[in-house]
């Protein structure tokens, strides 16, 4: 196995720390018996070729490794190979979601960036830290926006091609018999558009099959949820589960297919779960009933997928996010203030120096709401400079202290 792996100059390519001449090393202890040579070379992978949710230009490189490793039946942990490949090919997808891959988009993004990036001088090599990707920055700095812009568009869309080379080895190991290698599998095939025919095909055998098999409520919620990001809205007949996770992801893959023409069971199934009344999964949810979208994080997939619906049921849309964001901190609270501020700044930013008598009814709600309330501000018990920047980007007070300020004063 890993033919070919010495063969390739990864001197002359970079990673996120410089030189890639570590990849082999990495790629190779992957398929190491032991559990924690393996684990500390899935970590350095996710940090030199992801890193921080970017591709560099060895990461395309890596990729027909691992799906080699795929193809062999003794490599230790392909569920984590699988996972690696999924962020490799389209960064974290809070970014893509819920809508899905924007391959189209990534094309028309990455035309001219292969020239740009054959041009790169060779990355930053030696021991003085104080020169680390010294070279490449410099390179990359002489471009003009739009130049870096297609850069690293080429980059990530080359990585990405480089994955969707092993949608057929996806779509054989739905019927793997390890649990967590179907679900990563089942995963990966939703960020193929290009592929869809075949997958969709894949995935409704897939869940044919389930039935068989007593598949766990995730996979079937997976599959369900992949089959919408890939174009095929699940059968009405999955909102009448007896179980609340296939509910909820055939309410997911209903509004991506269906968006504003959403039957009223899709509908109400997608704003129970963004309120707080059912959209907050549990810390540890039990076993066979994870996803792995969004982290797991069922209620915001859901508020993300309220946005589908359209003004028609913006209303309840608000209103259960109101209802979920004091329930909320961290990244969860960004997913759902990310839908909520839209909702309620429809036409862009207040101005400088809006008033708070002046906000709209629903702009007001959602102040008092965010003056009430501690969790939305917070991540891990301090102050979220996300939130700060993404609540003032509206032209809202940035801390919860301000906020209470702004709505107390009077003309």
């Amino acid at each position: 196995m890993l033919d070919g792996l010495d063969d390739i100059d990864w001197a002359r390519l970079g990673h996120a720390y410089g030189v890639a001449d570590d990849v082999p090393g990495q790629l190779r202890a992957l398929l190491s018996p032991d559990a924690t040579t393996r684990d500390e070379a899935l970590g350095e992978l996710y940090g030199n070729v992801f890193h921080q949710g970017n591709r560099f230009e060895a990461s395309a490189y890596a990729v027909p490794f691992l799906l080699e490793m795929l193809t062999d039946p003794a490599t230790p942990d392909p569920a984590s190979v699988l996972g690696l490949l999924s962020a490799l090919a389209v960064g974290y997808d809070e970014g893509v979601l819920p809508d899905g891959f924007p391959v189209a988009e990534y094309r028309r993004a990455a035309e001219g960036g292969r020239a740009l990036l054959a041009a790169k001088p060779p990355p930053w090599a030696g021991s003085d830290e104080t020169q680390k990707e010294y070279v490449e920055y410099l390179y990359v700095e002489s471009l003009s926006r739009a130049d870096q812009g297609r850069l690293w568009a080429y980059v990530a869309l080359a990585t990405y091609d480089a994955v969707r080379v092993g949608v057929p080895v996806f779509r054989a190991l739905l019927g793997h018999s390890d649990a967590d290698v179907r679900l990563v599998a089942t995963y990966l095939l939703a960020w193929f558009p290009e592929e869809a025919e075949g997958s969709v095909s894949a995935l409704a055998r897939a869940l044919d099959a389930a039935s068989g098999v007593a598949a766990t409520p995730g996979e079937v919620a997976t599959m369900l949820v992949s089959s919408g990001l890939l174009g095929a809205a699940p059968d009405v007949g999955w909102l009448t589960d007896a179980r609340p996770l296939v509910r909820w992801a055939a309410a997911i893959g209903r509004a991506r297919v269906l968006g504003a023409a959403a039957d009223p069971a899709t509908v109400s199934e997608l704003v129970g779960w963004a309120s707080a009344a059912s959209g907050e999964a549990p810390a540890e949810p039990p076993e066979g009933e994870w996803v792995p979208f969004l982290g797991g994080d069922l209620g915001g997939y859901a508020a993300l997928a309220l946005r589908q619906l359209g003004p028609r049921h913006a209303d309840r849309a608000f209103d259960a996010l109101l209802d979920r964001l004091p329930t909320v901190s961290g990244e969860r609270s960004l997913t759902a203030l990310g839908v909520a501020l839209p909702l309620a700044f429809p036409d862009g930013p207040a101005t400088a120096g809006t008033a708070a008598d002046a906000l709209t009814p629903r702009q007001r709600r959602l102040a008092e709401e965010l003056s009430r309330s501690t969790g939305p501000w917070l991540i891990d018990g301090e102050q979220f400079g996300n939130v700060t920047e993404l609540v003032g980007g509206y032209g809202l007070p940035g801390t919860r202290e301000e906020m209470r300020a702004y709505l107390a004063r009077t003309p």
